[in-house]
């Protein structure tokens, strides 16, 4: 009852809900929240701040509907207290919540999303130069960091390219910046979206993901050491908050583990990396818990990377098992198809996970890759059975696919099976006419597996049509790729990490045990 005494007040609330929580008391929290909320209306920063913090608390509980009811509270508040910032900052939380949510399969759209309008972009535009943020062009990063995701999330790799720049750009004249701006005269608008330095991070993992999906894997790496180094900085500095909607709502220090662990994951195809994983989700059981059916998935993409189709299938099972998110899903069990395609004796499971990625009749998601993958997975089947027309169909489908998003290595993949095919037919001239893009493509990202496969194919075409030298060379060149992997193969097995594969239960294991090498052949490799 102390006059005045309103900060104290609020922030004890928030404090203790938050101990509440700690205790796995949500049900206490929630209703002191909901009270605080209730009697903060003339405090505008912390009637706010409490918004965002209970709408924090229904999203851990997968809430959304709440949660988006709460943001839209918040943003005609905002509207009401005269902060378009605050507003903004609301509206776009509760789009990414959405996004979230429907791109989990969690939920099906829920209406308090139709505050988020078309008509938003205008009003960003407007306010890039301040409106309320602590740094010019807030605002508009704010915006473009949350549609670069949106867009990956739907493998628009070609069409996010406009907006990734952009925000590239926005980034280094945040970056510029320093801390010593005046504070706004207006309490409601005494939030941050992210700190600056939680952004540059945000938009390499941006720049990792989209590097990814084109296929340039060195930058990816490039990106991802540059984030590492970032984050190291930051934890030397003790600067890493733990991540939420309102970075206001305390200096938490965590480490830095979900940000790291976003680092890593995109980064799957040394088996070290995996481990490192591993270990971060060793720190905490909810992440362990949330981020398990990718970490099965991973372990089952660098079996395959290693040869080891057997645990490859364990891997992906397993990941199938613990996941609910459909996009997820539908790329485990494509790569599964993968895996029953090269045992070549899996044909009744096999038409079983067709069937449940079709993509010309109720694919499950939306991802335009993950189609297209389905397609080359449909004409790789098609190759092996020599339903060679119908192969040739879907293939140029994927093609199609994935020249419209600029998805380099599924192109380059299904150039090269395209040669195949024509070379099996004996039509040399078409043949050469897809390998030696999809070669060059490959040299371009580059891609050492893919280009092993051309190299073979092209050291055969050049032989079948009289080319001596030109086939002389393209053996060098499938001699040397040959040797590459097959050195790469041994390193990675006889790694102590390599025993991750046999992992199918329960916690990661906290030690490895090294193991002598690798068991399979070159042949078997190759």
């Amino acid at each position: 009852q102390i006059p005045q005494f309103e900060d104290v007040k609020f922030e004890a609330a928030s404090l203790l809900s938050e101990l509440y929580c700690q205790e796995n008391s949500v049900d206490t929290a929630k209703p002191l929240l909901r009270k605080a909320i209730q009697i903060s209306q003339q405090t505008p920063y912390w009637h706010c701040r409490l918004l965002f913090q209970l709408a924090q608390l229904h999203t851990l509980e997968k809430d959304l509907v709440s949660a988006c009811d709460l943001l839209g509270v918040g943003a005609e508040y905002a509207r009401v207290v005269g902060s378009e910032y605050t507003r903004a900052l609301f509206l776009l939380s509760k789009g990414m919540f959405v996004d979230i949510f429907t791109h989990k399969g969690l939920v099906v759209v829920h209406p308090a999303a139709q505050g988020l309008k078309p008509s938003l972009g205008p009003r960003v535009n407007s306010l890039d130069l301040g409106g309320g943020c602590f740094w010019p062009g807030e605002f508009s990063q704010m915006n473009k960091t949350f549609n670069c995701p949106r867009q990956l999330n739907l493998w628009q790799v070609k069409s996010v390219k406009p907006c990734l720049k952009q925000l590239q750009q926005c980034i280094q004249t945040i970056s510029t910046l320093h801390d010593d701006e005046i504070l706004p005269s207006n309490p409601a608008d005494l939030f941050h979206w992210l700190p600056k330095e939680h952004m540059c991070v945000l938009v390499y993992l941006v720049t990792v993901m989209h590097s990814m999906q084109a296929g340039y894997l060195e930058k990816a790496q490039k990106y991802t050491d540059k984030a590492l180094m970032q984050l190291e900085k930051l934890k030397s500095t003790s600067r890493i908050w733990d991540p939420g909607i309102n970075p206001w709502d305390g200096k938490r220090w965590n480490g830095g583990i979900n940000q790291r662990l976003s680092v890593l994951i995109p980064v799957f195809w040394c088996g070290s990396q995996i481990s490192q994983v591993c270990q971060l989700c060793q720190q905490s059981p909810r992440l362990f818990s949330n981020h398990a059916a990718q970490l099965h998935t991973l372990l089952g993409l660098y079996c395959i990377s290693v040869n080891c189709m057997d645990n490859a299938e364990a891997q992906f099972t397993t990941a199938l098992r613990l996941t609910t998110h459909q996009e997820l899903w539908a790329f485990i069990v494509t790569n599964l198809a993968s895996v029953y395609i090269r045992e070549g004796n899996r044909h009744q499971e096999l038409y079983s996970l067709l069937e449940r990625i079709n993509p010309d009749h109720n694919f499950p998601v939306s991802s335009h890759c993950l189609r297209a993958a389905a397609f080359y997975i449909r004409g790789l089947f098609s190759f092996f059975q020599g339903r060679y027309n119908e192969a040739k169909r879907f293939l140029r489908e994927t093609l199609k696919m994935s020249n419209a998003e600029d998805l380099n290595r599924l192109t380059a993949c299904s150039l090269v099976l395209l040669g195949h095919i024509f070379y099996v037919l004996g039509n040399h001239r078409e043949s050469n006419n897809m390998v030696v893009p999809a070669m060059q493509l490959a040299s371009k990202i580059p891609d050492m597996s893919v280009q092993l496969w051309s190299s073979a194919l092209l050291r055969d075409l050049n032989k079948a049509c009289g080319n001596a030298m030109d086939a002389h060379e393209a053996a060098q060149m499938h001699q040397n790729f040959s040797q590459q992997l097959l050195q790469d193969h041994i390193e990675a097995c006889s790694l102590p990490e390599h025993n991750l594969i046999t992992w199918t239960d329960g916690p990661p294991p906290v030690q490895f045990q090294a193991q002598n090498g690798p068991t399979t052949s070159l042949a078997s490799l190759l």
